[in-house]
């Protein structure tokens, strides 16, 4: 988007305990921004939070390997919803926008064995629902509705609005 930016990773403890989806990643999007903004208030500060749910059940990052793979597993063949939110404070200007964009992604059918080897391609430790679209994806997608970007982990279009409705770009 050319803009000139810095990560500032947020010193924070997310939230897992919040049973929606939504409210889940909207709170933590929240408190990481809020987290950088406070240390840096005549800055523009956009953060964000991701998760995956499957009907009910959140699947955030997962804790191990062990983890990651029984999430797979759970989502083989299955379609499940993936949520980010995004939210954008300037303290100086006591700005503050916050949204959520889902996604809708139903995986394939696999078993084990391909999950062995979508794990040589991907580390899904440090990804929600234990998987990345930014590899391998034809291994274990079958499609998708709504943002792409949205499910690799920030909805570009989304945020590009934002930051035109602030004369940021």
């Amino acid at each position: 988007m050319g803009v000139n930016f810095k990560v500032v990773p947020a010193q924070i403890e997310e939230m897992n305990d919040l049973l929606d989806p939504q409210l889940l990643v909207e709170a933590n999007a929240k408190l990481k921004t809020t987290w950088v903004a406070e240390r840096n208030p005549d800055h523009w500060v956009l953060g964000s939070d991701t998760t995956v749910a499957l009907g009910n059940e959140i699947l955030n990052k997962p804790e191990d390997m062990d983890d990651a793979r029984s999430m797979l597993l759970r989502l083989s063949g299955q379609t499940h919803t993936v949520y980010t939110a995004v939210c954008l404070i300037n303290l100086n200007k006591t700005t503050e926008e916050l949204f959520t964009v889902k996604s809708d992604v139903t995986f394939r059918p696999f078993d084990n064995d391909l999950v062995t080897e979508y794990f040589k391609l991907v580390n899904p430790l440090d990804k929600a629902g234990g998987y990345g679209v930014q590899e391998g994806k034809e291994m274990i997608i079958e499609k998708w509705d709504g943002s792409f970007s949205n499910i690799i982990g920030l909805p570009v279009d989304e945020v590009r609005e934002c930051l035109e409705k602030y004369d940021l770009l």
